[in-house]
């Protein structure tokens, strides 16, 4: 799946809110997450790093990051906000 490019801009991360469903670059592949918080400089998001039903946490800067419009079952089901 290709989520950007060098000529698509990357929003701020100030702009990323809690709750927000988002793709995060990791491994060279684009995984689904959920935004947990956001400062002006990174994002910490919950995010799935493999196929598998087991989540992680960490921080993304806004390169990393892009708005995410499907629905992932394994993840977006498990959050309540």
């Amino acid at each position: 799946m290709v989520l950007t490019s060098e000529k698509t801009r990357t929003a701020a991360c100030a702009t990323y809110r809690p709750g927000a469903a988002v793709w995060v670059h990791r491994g060279g592949r684009w995984r689904p997450g959920i935004v947990l918080s956001a400062s002006a400089r990174a994002v910490t998001v919950r995010y799935r790093p493999t196929d598998s039903r087991g989540a992680g946490v960490d921080t993304a800067t806004a390169i990393d990051l892009q708005h995410r419009g499907t629905v992932d079952a394994l993840l977006d089901q498990a959050v309540r906000w």
